[in-house]
């Protein structure tokens, strides 16, 4: 980065800091993104001029609230509640409710900062938000998450709408949480909209949407190769997690002739070389969403190496795809994976690596897909979602998962417009975020001062 661009990122940071004290996930978010979007408004005046990206990382609107339920015993208990109307320059908020006790105000900016430009990329109209709760859901009894879920809807409901701001599921917000929230709104607005995605099959919700960040994530990368006149097939392939996200990237690797060799989970992770795939695969998937076991199970089940408190990043691959949480591929981590052979990374959690990290990958030159890219296919099918809704339909699992690849195919080509570096190389990160940035932008100068 030239020296006077270097500078005016430090002072813009400078200033964010100090406006957003005690919130290092957001300012690491914003961070990524000012290191390529500052030296491209320096080409760009009418960005500059509008103040774009000082107005682009301050939320509209921040939410907070008191979330009161009563549980099995009988005992009031009290929660806090946020969220994070980011931008809606091209469309309506659209972003996952997150329910965990690591849920703060910094990790809901940087996950609606982040969604802002990942709604944009997909080409769908759609804004950004996010919101949640330190609401822990494990251990509950399914009638103490009903209680909490309709006393936060008993507030939320008259902050959002289908043309206003669209939640959606993130971690520790799946089916049974979608479902009571949506009950309850249904029940105070007296209106049957599609005013949160991620629903049940029976009550608007779409095909593909469980499956969809992990399988858009293989797609992307899926495009990254091709790029490079590379495919899936026979790569091994590293994916920590046992999510949705993980499960499914596992699934469609498998799919399309990868080999997937590890997952994990908070205790540590499994290697097994013969790949998770077939009936592991379905046993995996039994064991993680219905009887919500350990990791550690599959590899008393199966035979294989089990890695307590460790994560997969030393194992040798192709390929590698983190689906478990913010941060957890360090610089070292990032360096094991490149001494160990991979040549692509495609993010299918949000901001899993490090600042240090990200550039170890970029300096090394490898295929880096980043999240707001490689793990947009949620949103995506939640915009499609969004699109059955409102039309009174159901596409097939055919067309929405079609729909899908065409979106993350074009996602890519964007990403590609802006970050060819020339001699085949392609930056992902400025591709992203400039091509996410853009189309905000010119929404943004186009309305004036508002």
């Amino acid at each position: 980065m030239p020296t006077e661009a270097g500078t005016e990122v430090e002072k813009f940071m400078s200033g964010l800091i100090k406006r957003n004290p005690g919130e290092p996930e957001f300012h690491q978010a914003v961070q990524e993104v000012a290191t390529t979007i500052i030296p491209f408004t320096r080409d760009h005046p009418e960005y500059r001029k509008a103040q774009v990206l000082e107005r682009m990382t301050e939320p509209d609107r921040v939410i907070i609230f008191r979330v009161t339920w009563v549980d099995d015993e009988g005992n009031f208990r009290v929660n806090r509640a946020w969220r994070v109307q980011f931008n809606n320059s091209i469309g309506p908020y659209k972003g996952g409710m997150r329910f965990h006790p690591s849920v703060t105000l910094s990790v809901l900016k940087f996950l609606g900062f982040e969604q802002v430009l990942k709604n944009s990329l997909t080409t769908l109209p759609m804004g950004g938000g996010k919101g949640g709760s330190n609401f822990n859901p494990k251990g509950k009894s399914d009638m103490e998450v009903m209680r909490f879920c309709q006393s936060l809807m008993i507030e939320l409901f008259r902050h959002i709408g289908e043309n206003t701001d669209v939640p959606a599921g993130d971690i520790g917000v799946g089916a049974r949480e979608i479902s009571y929230m949506f009950g309850q709104y249904k029940r105070l607005s007296n209106q049957f909209t599609g005013i949160l995605t991620g629903k049940g099959l029976a009550f608007g919700g779409s095909l593909v949407r469980t499956e969809a960040t992990g399988f858009g994530c293989v797609y992307f990368m899926q495009n990254m190769l091709a790029a490079k006149g590379d495919s899936l097939e026979g790569k091994s392939a590293v994916v920590s997690g046992s999510g949705n996200v993980a499960l499914y990237t596992i699934d469609k690797l498998t799919q399309l002739g990868a080999k997937a060799v590890t997952a994990s989970d908070s205790g540590g992770f499994i290697y097994d070389p013969d790949g998770i795939r077939d009936e592991k695969l379905e046993w995996l998937k039994e064991l993680k969403e219905v009887r919500r076991g350990r990791i550690s199970d599959y590899a008393e089940k199966f035979g294989c190496e089990y890695h307590e408190g460790e994560r997969p990043w030393n194992v040798k691959c192709n390929l590698a795809f983190p689906c478990a949480t913010q941060n957890e591929i360090t610089r070292d981590q990032a360096k094991a994976l490149i001494d160990n052979g991979v040549m692509g990374v495609a993010e299918g959690a949000n901001m899993p690596t490090e600042l240090d990290g990200v550039h170890h990958f970029t300096n090394g030159k490898i295929i880096y897909g980043p999240s707001k890219a490689s793990n947009a296919g949620g949103v995506a099918v939640s915009g499609l979602e969004q699109s059955q809704n409102s039309l009174r339909i159901s596409w097939s699992r055919e067309e929405v998962d079609g729909r899908l690849q065409t979106i993350m195919k074009e996602i890519h080509d964007k990403c590609a417009q802006y970050g060819d570096e020339g001699g085949g190389y392609i930056d992902y990160v400025k591709g992203a975020n400039i091509a996410g940035f853009v189309k905000v932008a010119d929404a943004m100068v186009a309305y004036g001062a508002v």
